[in-house]
């Protein structure tokens, strides 16, 4: 696993920074200590005790929240007048402005030694129609090639067709590059419906997700339960497309379960943490629409 720099101390090293700051007369910003402190969580993340799983209540919240979710997409695609959400954003979208919106609780950020993340992005494809982005999506020994570099390998495990939907299960090398670089085997359940020829709606929930030490070398492995870092527990995707104005609105969330930060550090890595939910909907959304986009 690749990590930054590391200081010799992380107390000497913020230290060493508010020093450098006063001695030239600078006003100190708290900002300019973000290098310090993104290696402090790095640190952090290696020398903490491994995480395992998630507690059970945490566990219970998240299918709580996922359970809430589904409801309300069910009553969404069966309104009929408004398939994707909000309501009023077209003209933006045919702009080709991506709109991306969290939608997390501020009252179910952090629970029970765990972070829930909630992230909704939507575009529009000129040209494309459902049944392309159908084709798309099902095609997952394509996805190393459309979501390069972060799906590394794809393989579907199985598939059944059950009346209007299709069911597959598939196994994905996924790579995370950040201030770590984290590899993680991602096992999926996914499904995907036509509710009639200009309307499409998936959903894919991660039945397995395993931590990989020493990617790419000899000594790759997958850490057991109770010796995984947390950076993923749970992910689940849910996308919503629809086909009309001469192109394809497409909308996906994501809701991602993973460890809380460490206890004096919110304050300064939150906003980083909760970035990396965010850019990896906005890269999976922006990487399908050029999949789709007509030559």
């Amino acid at each position: 696993m690749q990590t930054y720099g590391r200081p010799n101390s992380s107390k000497q090293y913020l230290d060493t920074n508010m020093a450098l700051e006063q001695s030239n007369d600078v006003p100190f910003r708290p900002a300019r200590l973000l290098p310090a402190l993104l290696a402090l969580l790095t640190l952090s993340a290696l020398t903490r005790p491994a995480a395992g799983e998630p507690m059970p209540a945490a566990v219970s919240t998240f299918n709580g929240y996922i359970a809430a979710l589904e409801s309300r997409l069910v009553h969404q695609h069966s309104a009929g007048s408004v398939f994707l959400a909000p309501a009023g954003t077209e003209a933006r979208l045919r702009q080709g402005e991506f709109i991306i919106d969290k939608l997390t609780p501020a009252d179910t950020v952090t629970f029970s030694g765990a972070m829930l993340h909630h992230w909704r992005g939507t575009a529009f494809v000129p040209g494309a129609k459902a049944s392309d982005f159908e084709r798309l999506m099902e095609d997952f020994n394509a996805y190393p090639r459309v979501f390069a570099p972060e799906v590394v390998q794809a393989k579907l495990l199985g598939h059944q067709d059950d009346h209007d939907v299709a069911h597959f299960q598939a196994l994905m090398r996924v790579r995370q590059k950040h201030v770590l670089t984290v590899v993680m085997d991602t096992t999926y359940e996914v499904a995907f419906a036509q509710l009639d020829p200009r309307h499409r709606y998936s959903l894919s929930r991660s039945t397995n997700i395993a931590e990989i030490d020493a990617p790419g070398t000899p000594n790759e492995h997958p850490l057991g339960p109770g010796e995984d870092h947390g950076f993923l527990w749970r992910l689940n995707s849910y996308w919503s497309c629809e086909e009309r104005d001469g192109g394809l609105y497409m909308q996906v969330e994501s809701v991602s379960l993973t460890r809380s930060i460490p206890v004096g550090l919110a304050w300064a890595v939150g906003p980083f943490v909760e970035s990396v939910p965010r850019e990896s909907l906005e890269f999976t959304l922006r990487s399908t629409a050029n999949a789709l986009r007509k030559p």
